[in-house]
C-alpha cells in the first residue's frame, strides 16, 4: 500500500466518523449512479489521441500543450475537482512529492481543474504546491476527453450544507465536474498512460505512473 492509499484510508475513517450518514449515504449512492454512465468506457484512452490545448495559468499567462512538449517528451495531465475536495489535495500533495522523478524523465506535470484562479492560488498557497495549476474553464478540456459530468441535483443540496458551492468556485451554474484522472501524453499527443474512476475516494498509482513514462 503506497502512502498516498494509507492517507486516503485515514480520510475515508475521519470522513465516516465525522459526516452524517444521510450525506455519506446520498454520496455513495452518487458515485453508484455515475458507474452506470461508464465513463471509464466511453471516454479518451491509453492509444488515443488528445487534441491540441492551451489553458491559463494562475498568473493569467496561457500555457501551450505545443510548447510543452517541445520541452518535454511528456505531459502528464492531472484533472481534480478543486480546492475543497480532500482527496484532490491528499493527490497534488503526494504527486508533487514526486515531482523530481517526473522531470528526470523528461516529464512535465501540469495540474487542470475548472475552479477559478483564485481559488487554484490559495490551494497552491496552502499545500505549498509548485504544480503549475491551470484554468479549464466551463470544463472545456474535460468535455474533450469525456471525463465531465454534472453533479446529480439531489447531491448539491448536501455539497451546499458543507460549504461547498461550485457557482462560486466554478464561476457558472453548470455544476459540472472532471471525474478525477491522470493521462500521460508524449510529443505525438498519444495517450500512453491513463487512469480514470468515477469514485473520487480512488486515486493514482504515483508507481506505476512513473514506470509508465
Amino acid at each position: 500500500m503506497t502512502n498516498l492509499q494509507k492517507q486516503i484510508e485515514t480520510l475515508n475513517t475521519e470522513m465516516s466518523s465525522q459526516l452524517p450518514q444521510e450525506i455519506l449515504a446520498a454520496f455513495a449512492k452518487s458515485i453508484e449512479d455515475l458507474k452506470k454512465v461508464r465513463i471509464e468506457n466511453k471516454c479518451i484512452k491509453k492509444g488515443m489521441k488528445v487534441p491540441r490545448f492551451t489553458l491559463k495559468s494562475t498568473d493569467g499567462t496561457d500555457v501551450k500543450s505545443d510548447d510543452l512538449l517541445n520541452k518535454y517528451d511528456n505531459i502528464v495531465l492531472a484533472f481534480f475537482r478543486g480546492i475543497w475536495c480532500p482527496y484532490c489535495n491528499l493527490e497534488l500533495k503526494a504527486l508533487q512529492a514526486r515531482l523530481n522523478e517526473l522531470k528526470k524523465n523528461k516529464s512535465m506535470l501540469i495540474a487542470v481543474s475548472p475552479q477559478k484562479p483564485e481559488h487554484s492560488i490559495t490551494m497552491k498557497n496552502q499545500n505549498n504546491l509548485t504544480i503549475n495549476i491551470l484554468f479549464d474553464e466551463n470544463n472545456k478540456l474535460a468535455k474533450q476527453l469525456g471525463i465531465s459530468f454534472r453533479l446529480p441535483e439531489t447531491v448539491v443540496p448536501y455539497y451546499e450544507q458543507l460549504g461547498i458551492d461550485l457557482k462560486e468556485y466554478n464561476g457558472n451554474d453548470e455544476n459540472l465536474l472532471p471525474v478525477p484522472a491522470v493521462f500521460v501524453i508524449n510529443k505525438n499527443y498519444e495517450v500512453i498512460y491513463s487512469f480514470v474512476d468515477v469514485n473520487y475516494m480512488n486515486r493514482i498509482d504515483i508507481d506505476e505512473l512513473i514506470k509508465s513514462l
